[in-house]
């Protein structure tokens, strides 16, 4: 089995902090989610996360104008300049302090950070080779407290910024005459957006208390002079120009030379203020949160803390558009090319992108409130489902990275999910004492099983026929057995003497192991009058059980940090992995002991075998997974989850820039001061919330599972469901190669049309293209003749790759005449290997059904038109049955036939038609 997994997709975490961007088509939308960055194909329908990340939470990310670079900048002040093209980091630098905002010229050869009080200009980087890619040009001063927003002119001949000292200021990004700095007043709160006119030096500035200030400027952009060079730089210049007599080659010179008597006499550039609006007119006051402003239509949207946005139409100030999203406050605004809007509200993890024309989203995606506690993969590893402590079950799919459906009926936290054996049922678990069963085909809850007595069920299990569910109690140590046909009660299994951590099924078999807290694991025979079968004695207490794919083996993780083999028939140990060392457990802020002292609490929490069962996947308390070989019991690889510092428990030792004479800067609210900090409030005051105390959450992996199709894992972290996968095409993988065996004796032989011996050479080499090559060359008439001359060992990787290469290839019915000849042909040789073909099948499986969906989707709606128009065309025939062929009647309704092939006139009985 390969090991070479590879991050691939964070799903579930949709937004927490940042700014968003518009890419330059307007198909996609770029949003931070934790310290990493993702994309939201609106095109496409998919969302993919880029495989890289930064130390802290993202703060804001700023794009380049022509969309192939973008600069992502942390909490700690660190950038990352980023390929969007080919997804990897260029650059690293340190601003060496908190950034702000960062925003790009328009021509996109510089850029502008805030951080503090200061603005500081950049070269960007080129198309050439650099040294160091950021290149200070100038730093800017003004403002006395701390900057919030940047705009550019179009032009990029002057940039505004504004901060939180109530003032807007406007920077020259060259050394001109007239224009060094200008400072606007004329507010009572922060500014938190400013924006410049299209094509001109006006501007808007928006502070926090909902008012509009619209500034006027005396000078086009064209006005701007250049100040002409003094010292040792108009010396160059002179000699230069004296050398250069030719006015084809002073064009640089005289972009430098002073300007003439008449423009020095003009004064400097002035703004006056043309008008004030203010939003809240009607005396429903609440904070003026993020705006976007979309200069080519003139149309400025404002979001609130109290959830709503207004869209109005400047510089008349028109209202267009008053909505309410969410009671919450929108967090990040940005526009598009044809006016969409995106927000992101903070508090709920949400990203909206809404289309203001025709009133309609365009995107709303959300993840779980809480943390994920709970997932499970689909039986043909299409779709997630995930179960959170805010008692919401979300189902994902894995292709397009989407949530498409939402069940809100538990009432608690989820505790477990899984799906049944033909993966249209999901059944949950659930703190509120109910176990519950969702329909995919409706999306309904068609079962709510109970127990006689109010409990807490801690885990869920389905068995292999999808009959029989069973439940665990957290504090009445009873199993529950239900009948999925009829809903009832069938047993009570007692006999446990503490908490239930885990049941599972056995595949084979209907054997269930429960797993407690009482250091047993029983097992429990279901057509055996529910009786004890076996109970295997442990030394600590049982924290996680499962079956390996065949149902031969038992792995159970103990509260010692040890991993346990059991076989089920002999009830005997067959192997045992310690896992103290390799799960290095991280030390909280707050821990006053050392993290190696602590992890002798931790344990592995979750476990799952891969989909071949030579090795299993654990997880716990810490931001390690580790993958363990079954039979050598040895550690094969261990994965990083998360690098992000904001974490709690990242850190392995204590960090002493933290410790003061007055103790750990931990136990102090650093975000006292800040909008969503702490604020002791006044008698007689509403506003603050003692509750919102800044706290940092614990990393942490609660659920861990292997795709079936063995391609790939999912774990629910407390960053949110992480997706790792094999990335084949990166790797250089040979298959028994020697020297006889080159891509020029492949083609020949394909030119000698010896395709058998062609596509094993192919194969052996295992170059994807040549592969491909090799196959797609065979004539679709001796499909059936080459498939039956290929060993047993090489028809397994032929459907490996037909399998992979059902996901991207439009081949569609090629693929799937080599599919049928190599199943036909060689199924009864494969059924000796059924265990290891298994992964493949079922990513076989996978592909194959996915298109079936799309097309048999297509089809049906085809089909139905095609019935309708015969219906309609019918009917419409009864009523002119005396018009003859040709005639003028009918040349005259053919036009209108057309139009009505979707919709029958009224009253002329279409419904009847269209059953028929």
């Amino acid at each position: 089995m390969k090991f070479a997994y590879r991050f691939s997709n964070l799903l579930g975490t949709v937004y927490r902090r940042g700014n968003l961007n518009f890419t330059c088509d307007g198909n996609s939308v770029i949003s931070p989610v934790g310290n990493r960055v993702t994309v939201f194909d609106l095109k496409n329908n998919k969302s993919d996360t880029l495989p890289l990340a930064t130390q802290y939470n993202v703060k804001c990310v700023g794009l380049s104008p022509d969309g192939r670079l973008a600069i992502i900048v942390d909490e700690g002040g660190v950038a990352l300049l980023v390929s969007l093209v080919c997804r990897s980091v260029l650059h690293r630098f340190h601003f060496k302090g908190s950034v702000h905002s960062v925003s790009f010229s328009p021509d996109g050869r510089k850029f502008v950070i805030t951080k503090g009080n200061i603005a500081q200009m950049y070269h960007a980087p080129g198309k050439k080779r650099e040294f160091n890619a950021f290149v200070l040009d100038k730093t800017y001063f003004g403002p006395y407290d701390e900057t919030t927003c940047i705009d550019w002119t179009d032009d990029s001949r002057c940039f505004v910024v504004g901060s939180k000292d109530m003032s807007t200021w406007v920077f020259g990004a060259e050394r001109w005459d007239n224009l060094i700095y200008y400072a606007l007043g004329g507010h009572k709160d922060a500014i938190v957006a400013c924006f410049f006119e299209s094509n001109s030096l006006d501007l808007y500035s928006l502070s926090q208390d909902g008012a509009l200030c619209v500034w006027q400027c005396d000078t086009p952009p064209e006005g701007l002079r250049l100040k002409a060079p003094s010292g040792w730089k108009a010396d160059l210049l002179q000699q230069e120009e004296d050398e250069d007599n030719d006015e084809g080659d002073r064009e640089s010179t005289i972009r430098g030379k002073a300007a003439p008597a008449g423009e020095e006499k003009r004064g400097k550039v002035t703004y006056s203020r043309l008008a004030k609006y203010f939003f809240n007119k009607e005396g429903d006051f609440n904070n003026l949160t993020a705006a976007a402003y979309h200069k080519k239509t003139r149309l400025l949207v404002t979001g609130f803390a109290s959830g709503t946005f207004h869209l109005h139409e400047l510089p008349e100030f028109n209202l267009i558009h008053s909505l309410r999203w969410v009671l919450c406050s929108l967090a990040c605004w940005t526009a598009r090319a044809d006016v969409r809007y995106s927000s992101g509200p903070n508090s709920l993890g949400q990203l909206l992108v809404w289309e203001w024309q025709s009133e309609s989203y365009v995107l709303k995606q959300q993840g779980h409130f809480n943390s994920m506690v709970a997932l499970a993969y689909s039986p043909d590893g299409q779709y997630i489902v995930t179960g959170g402590d805010d008692g919401k079950v979300k189902v994902w799919n894995t292709l397009s990275g989407f949530c498409f459906v939402t069940f809100t009926e538990h009432s608690s936290g989820v505790t477990g999910v899984t799906f049944t054996a033909t993966g249209y049922v999901i059944v949950t678990s659930s703190m509120d004492g109910t176990v519950r069963a969702f329909d995919l085909h409706r999306y309904r809850n068609f079962r709510t099983f109970t127990s006689p007595r109010p409990t807490q069920f801690s885990c869920v299990a389905v068995d292999s026929s999808g009959e029989i569910i069973s439940a665990g109690a957290q504090d009445s140590f009873e199993i529950f057995v239900w009948s999925m046909q009829t809903g009832r009660l069938l047993d009570v299994l007692s006999g446990h003497e503490g908490p239930i951590s885990g049941l599972c099924f056995n595949p084979m078999k209907s054997i269930l192991a429960s797993a407690s807290w009482d250091k047993t694991v029983r097992l429990w025979d279901m057509f055996d009058s529910w009786r004890t079968k076996e109970t295997l004695a442990l030394t600590s207490d049982a924290l996680a059980v499962t079956f390996r794919p065949d149902g031969a083996e038992l792995a159970v993780a103990t509260l010692n940090s040890q991993i346990t083999f059991w076989d089920p028939e002999n009830a005997v140990q067959t192997g045992s992995i310690e896992g103290r060392h390799d799960l290095k457990t991280g030390r909280k802020e707050l821990d006053k002991i050392t993290a190696k002292h602590s992890a002798k609490g931790k344990a592995f929490t979750t476990l799952c075998y891969s989909a071949d069962g030579h090795s299993v996947l654990a997880g716990g308390m810490s931001r390690f997974v580790c993958i363990y070989h079954v039979r050598e019991q040895i550690l094969m690889k261990k994965f990083e989850i998360s690098c992000n510092l904001s974490l709690d428990a990242m850190e392995e030792f204590l960090n002493r820039r933290k410790m003061t004479e007055f103790g750990n800067l931990a136990l102090i609210d650093q975000d006292a001061g800040e909008d969503n900090g702490v604020t002791i409030p006044l008698p007689g005051v509403k506003k603050g919330d003692m509750s919102s105390r800044h706290f940092k959450p614990e990393i942490r992996v609660t659920s861990l599972r292997f795709s079936p199709t063995g391609r790939c894992w999912a774990a629910t972290t407390t960053e949110g469901l992480l997706i790792y996968s094999l990335d084949a095409h990166m790797l250089f993988d040979p298959f028994e190669l020697d020297t006889s065996i080159t891509p020029g004796r492949i083609r020949e032989a394909l030119r000698q049309q010896e395709f058998t011996r062609a596509i094993l050479m192919a194969f052996r080499l295992n170059e994807r293209k040549l592969v491909q090559e090799a196959l797609e060359s065979v004539p679709r008439d001796e499909i059936e003749v080459v498939s039956s001359s290929l060993p047993e060992l090489y028809v397994e990787k032929a459907l490996e790759f037909l399998a992979s290469s059902f996901e991207v290839s439009h081949h569609l019915e090629f693929y799937l005449i080599w599919t049928q000849k190599l199943l036909l042909l060689h199924g009864q040789k494969l059924k000796s290997r059924a265990g290891k073909l298994l992964p493949v099948v079922q990513f076989l499986q996978k592909s194959i059904q996915r298109h079936l969906d799309n097309v048999s989707k297509l089809c049906d709606w085809n089909r139905y038109n095609i019935q309708y128009a015969l219906a309609v065309s019918k009917q419409r025939g009864m009523k002119r049955p005396l018009e003859p062929p040709g005639s003028e009647a009918e040349a005259g309704a053919s036009d209108d036939d057309s139009l009505h092939l979707l919709r029958p006139a009224a009253g002329d009985g279409g419904g009847e038609g269209m059953l028929e």
